[in-house]
Order: structure tokens, then C-alpha cells, then sequence
């Protein structure tokens, strides 16, 4: 999740809002490519999870990475939260239950954000290995419970925690499924992702992206499902994490239907975004808590926790990040439906949406390809997916059908690129493990509920021992 920002100009009216969002349109010459990938942290010696404090704690950690990288430490009431880089691009900061996040820096080709990943994974490697803490790619939380997972000490967690234990739903009631407490629980504490980061040149392509991204995400949800277990066992989902997601806020989460109306552009997010509750406000080093009022009532100095005070640009992005739909626009475009994956797999993600949205002519057939489904069409889809995974159908067709139509045309942009690495290779070569998904009709979680069926025993210490970073 977002770093905090505080300061910057009043906001006197919205058009200063969409103004924000409008300021990220650049010439293709500019458009980079950001990774943020996170991954669920573990001890060595019994797969347990790992306490924020003590000698072998996320802290710990956190101090001996800053010592290596050089990089400064951020900190929330003298307690390290997370890493920056001294130039203030990267950083690695702390999900709600200990999963660690690299937000890297915008690059110009995969290579560069895939060398960046392997740097950081490679250092993380380094320092956590003699604490005794491992790593694991993968989706949701395998083994431990919600109970069992540690909580980082970071205000804002606080407040989400809290407003999340009202407004979110438990997931229903399945053979395979634990249920009782608030899915968005399970999301803040039990999930990790990998996200894409992209530019636009302007509305128009803005939209396009925007459209062709949220029609597609589902697809990316099957084709990087990688959260069959939870609490010890099958789940009975591909993509546990994103059923989870399904049931932890509407008011900000999901496939933005009105992304498919005529006319949707900037104000129109806007529009969305500032009825969309909010969870705090950052004054100084402290949070207000004002966790569902409306960015409308902070905009008119009307917030009952701030009486008078208005708006700052600062709050407007600090808003943005607490939004969650499936396809988030900010200064950049996110792509957020992919479960975190193994090593080799997370350079895949940013490659499929670059390969998908860089190109012209492969965006433009990316939209012929998802032309004819509606707003209905793709939201059943995205219910679909999370248990049926690549077998699911939209529109009668099989999603594999559309996931191996995705791939090629991925796999064609990024040639079209040609943008080559120091082993002489294009940047399809991180499509390689989706190559090989669609060539079997067989995602990661396909592969893993196998593998626990027929050769680890039913013992899923089998995945970490094989799978961990």
C-alpha cells in the first residue's frame, strides 16, 4: 500500500482534482513501467509467521536491510515501518500483516524493472536469511489463521482494521472455507499481489487502457491464481485472494462499471472518487481518523473531525491510495489482479500489460477482442474466476480461449517493442510462464492443488520448502 504525503495547496474547486489526474498524461516517449511486488514473510524453522519485534522480527529486519542498502529508514512513533531509497523512488514498505512490498522505481523495459526485482529479492535474501525468515510468492496466507498473523504497528492499519470490521462481509460459507470474520480481514493481514504500473498519453488513451484493463483483469486473475490453500488446507478456489477481495468494500473496490460509459474520463473517476468513503486525514505526523465520510466533506471544510480545515492535493492522493478497484487510476494506471507468484512469475505480470497496452495497433485489438462484453458480462466473469480460474467462460467462450488470445497478443506487442536484454532476448521472454499456463490450460494454484494431492501428502510444508524464494 501507498506511503503517506502530507502538504501542498489548498483545493479550492474540483476541476483542480481532475487537474491531478489529467497531470500524468505523457508522450509515449516518457511511458515507463513500475513493478510493486509483494510476499508473505516466514520463519525458517517451523513455517510460522514473523512477529514485528525480537531478535529474528520484521524490525530487525528492516534495520539490517537499511544498514546493506544504505537506504533510509521511515518510521511511525520511532518504530521502523519501511525503507526508502535516498533519491525517494523505491521503497519497500510493510503490509498490514508483515508481508513485504517492493515499490519500484518507473523503468523504461521490463528488463530494467525485472533486474530491479532481482536485485531487491537477492538483497532481502541476504539479510533475512540469518534471521531466520524466508519468503513465499503466492496469494493468500496457506497455513496460518487470521488470529495467528502478526499485526504491524502502523496507524493507518489500525483505522482500515477497524473500518473493515464493519463494512466488510465474511466470505460465505463453503465446505473448504473458514468463514466468521470480515473478508476485508482476510484482505489486509492474509493477501499479497504483484502490481503493474502504466502511463497514458492523454483521456482518450487514458480510457482506452482503462477499459481494455478492467474487461481483461479477470483474465490476468485466472492466469496468475495462486491462492488454493488457506488455514492448512484446499480452499476450493484458484484465486482465494481475489474471492477475498469480492467481499471487502464495495464502495471502493471492484470493476468500475461506469468505466464503460460513453463519455467516461477523468471527471467521471473523480466523481466516483469523492463519494468514495474515506479512512483518515494526515496532518503533520498524525492521522485523523474520519473513516466514512466523503472526500466531498473535506473538500467544502465541512468534516466533522477537521471542522473548517479544507483539502490539501496532499489528502487527494492520499485518498486515491485507499482506493481498491480492480483497475486504479492515479498519475499512472495500476493493474491489481494478479496474485503474487514465485520468482520467475512476477515479471510477468508487468511484460502482459505492457506487451498489452504500449502498442497501438495491440491495443487496439486487445479491444476488438473484449469489444462485445458488458459491464454485466465482465462483472460475472471477475465472480467467476476466483474458483473456476482458467475454466471459467465469458460470453460462451473459455477463458483459456481468451487468456491464450491475451498472451499472443502480449507477446506480439512486446516484440513489436524490441526492446532487448544483455542476453540478447526481448522482453518476451517473461511471458514464458504464461506461455507454458495457456499451453497446459494449467495456472500455478492448478498446478499446486495437484502437487498436494499427489505428491506432497496432503503436507503443505512441502510448499514452502519448494516454493519460498
Amino acid at each position: 500500500m501507498a506511503r503517506e504525503t502530507t502538504g501542498g495547496s489548498e483545493i479550492v474547486s474540483r476541476d483542480q482534482l481532475v487537474g491531478a489526474l489529467e497531470s500524468g498524461a505523457k508522450p509515449k516517449s516518457e511511458w515507463r513501467v513500475g513493478t510493486e511486488h509483494e510476499k508473505l514473510a516466514f520463519r525458517t524453522d517451523d513455517l510460522g509467521p514473523v512477529p514485528y519485534d525480537g531478535p529474528g522480527g520484521i524490525r530487525a529486519l528492516l534495520e539490517t536491510m537499511a544498514g546493506l542498502l544504505g537506504w533510509n529508514i521511515m518510521e511511525e512513533e520511532g518504530r521502523p515501518i519501511g525503507l526508502i531509497d535516498p533519491l525517494g523512488v523505491s521503497a519497500v514498505t510493510l503490509e498490514p500483516g508483515g508481508q513485504f512490498e517492493l515499490s519500484g522505481a518507473p523503468t523504461e523495459t521490463i528488463h530494467q524493472t525485472c533486474r530491479e526485482l532481482n536485485a531487491h529479492l537477492a538483497q532481502l535474501r541476504e539479510c533475512a536469511e540469518p534471521l531466520g525468515i524466508s519468503f513465499l510468492g503466492i496469494g493468500f496466507s496457506p497455513l496460518w489463521s487470521l488470529s495467528e498473523t502478526p499485526i504491524m504497528p502502523k496507524d493507518r492499519y489500525r483505522i482500515m482494521r477497524d473500518y473493515m470490521a464493519r463494512v466488510s462481509r465474511p466470505v460465505p460459507r463453503t465446505a473448504d472455507v473458514v468463514p466468521g470474520h470480515p473478508a476485508g480481514l482476510d484482505m489486509m493481514f492474509r493477501t499479497c499481489s504483484v502490481q503493474a504500473n502504466l502511463d497514458f498519453a492523454d483521456e482518450a488513451d487514458m480510457r482506452t487502457k482503462m477499459r481494455v484493463g478492467s474487461a481483461l483483469q479477470p483474465i490476468a486473475t485466472a492466469l496468475f491464481a495462486n491462492s488454493p490453500f488457506s488455514d492448512g488446507k484446499p480452499n476450493g478456489f484458484r484465486s482465494f485472494r481475489s474471492e477475498v477481495w469480492r467481499y471487502t468494500d464495495p464502495a471502493r473496490t471492484g470493476i468500475l462499471p461506469f468505466v464503460f460509459d460513453d463519455g467516461f474520463g477523468f471527471e467521471a473517476y473523480v466523481d466516483w472518487a469523492l463519494d468514495a468513503p474515506m479512512y483518515f486525514v494526515k496532518r503533520g505526523d498524525r492521522l485523523v481518523e474520519c473513516a466514512g465520510a466523503s472526500f466531498r466533506d473535506l473538500l467544502a471544510g465541512k468534516l466533522d473531525a477537521l471542522p473548517g480545515e479544507r483539502a490539501t492535493i496532499a489528502d487527494w492522493h492520499n485518498h486515491l491510495s485507499t482506493l481498491f478497484p480492480e483497475v486504479r487510476l492515479k498519475k499512472v494506471i495500476e493493474m491489481r489482479g494478479a496474485d503474487a507468484g514465485p520468482w520467475g512469475e512476477v515479471c510477468a505480470v508487468p511484460a502482459l500489460w505492457v506487451g498489452l497496452l504500449y502498442d497501438s495497433d495491440i491495443l487496439e485489438a486487445a479491444s476488438d477482442l473484449v469489444g462485445e462484453w458488458s459491464a454485466d458480462d465482465i462483472q460475472a466473469l471477475r465472480d467467476a474466476v476466483p474458483r473456476e480460474g482458467l475454466k471459467a467462460e465469458v460470453v460462451g467462450r473459455s477463458v483459456l480461449e481468451i487468456a491464450t488470445a491475451t498472451v499472443e497478443l502480449a507477446a506480439e506487442g512486446l516484440r513489436r517493442r524490441g526492446e532487448l536484454g544483455s542476453s540478447g532476448r526481448d522482453e518476451t521472454v517473461y511471458l514464458e510462464p504464461l506461455l507454458e499456463t495457456v499451453r497446459t490450460g494449467r495456472s500455478l494454484a492448478d498446478r499446486y492443488l495437484d502437487a498436494y494431492e499427489n505428491e506432497w501428502d496432503g503436507d503443505l510444508a512441502e510448499l514452502f520448502r519448494r516454493m519460498a524464494f
